[in-house]
């Protein structure tokens, strides 16, 4: 199927170096500045469930709150333990001054 961008936040409101959770058809994704420029993953550690919007943004890594374990906000790859499973990611772009996320139509 393709994918659908729907508009998720204005880019004002996500400042550099942090992230917002939006709810696109009831799946919660990060949206992560990094330096001006946005992604979006999964807002689930794929170690335990926890949510990584409530760790630390450094850079383009994130860190689960719970154990610890770090992704990279532009691959979704793993990048410290104890998970091993990468989180999804997902196309971002930014229209004027509107961020939007692709997800499956």
């Amino acid at each position: 199927m393709p994918a659908k961008y729907v508009r998720v936040a204005k880019a004002g409101d996500i400042a550099p170096g942090t992230v917002k959770v939006v709810s696109i058809r009831d799946q919660e994704i990060a949206v992560c500045n990094v330096g001006g420029k946005f992604y979006a993953i999964d807002n689930v550690c794929t170690h335990d469930g926890g949510a990584l919007d409530q760790g630390d943004l450094d850079e383009e890594a994130i860190e689960c709150p719970r154990h610890g374990a770090r992704f990279d906000v532009r691959t979704g790859a793993v990048l410290a333990m104890p998970a091993v499973a990468p989180v999804a990611t997902y196309p971002v772009r930014v229209q004027g001054t509107e961020i939007e996320v692709a997800v499956e139509s």
